[in-house]
């Protein structure tokens, strides 16, 4: 769902990456808007248990940088949130991703929100209960800058969009 609130109107080009998974039965064509979801996408898939559709429900049910966030935070109760994704499975996913994500997580905030991961992940959550797509609460927080807790990054995410 986060590649298709990120699709440009209808009419204009678009630029997807895809990944084809070859089965008995079928060969399905999945579409990502950028390199790190398909990069998380193939990553999720070699992990035991994980299949593609639960790899395209954790990528619906959160972005790279804050599922990466979660798992080196070994944040269970985050990962449960996401449908599809059980106890069981998220303890899996933080000791099998969290050394796979170790530097893809330091390249992700590298360019991103100043401000400590469990921070951004909070304001993040809390945009989309306000009701954001996912691709807007990005963006705002990374427009709102740094700040020193949550609410200072929700507030100076709210004043993005106001501004816009």
């Amino acid at each position: 769902m986060s590649t298709f609130y990120g699709l440009p109107p209808v009419g204009q080009p678009v630029r997807l990456l895809t990944h084809l998974v070859v089965r008995e039965d079928a060969h399905i064509l999945y579409g990502f808007g950028s390199a790190a979801e398909r990069q998380l996408f193939r990553s999720l898939l070699k992990v035991s248990g994980v299949g593609p559709r639960i790899a395209l429900a954790i990528l619906s049910g959160s972005t790279a940088e804050v599922f990466a966030a979660s798992v080196q935070a070994g944040d269970v109760a985050s990962l449960t949130k996401i449908p599809g994704v059980g106890r069981k499975i998220a303890e899996r996913l933080i000791v099998e991703m969290r050394d796979r994500l170790a530097s893809a997580a330091n390249e992700a905030h590298a360019g991103a929100v100043a401000a400590p991961v469990g921070v951004a992940a909070e304001a993040y959550s809390a945009l989309l209960t306000l009701g954001y797509k996912p691709a807007e609460a990005t963006r705002l927080l990374k427009s709102a800058g740094g700040g020193a807790s949550t609410e200072d990054l929700i507030r100076g995410a709210l004043q993005s969009a106001a501004r816009e």
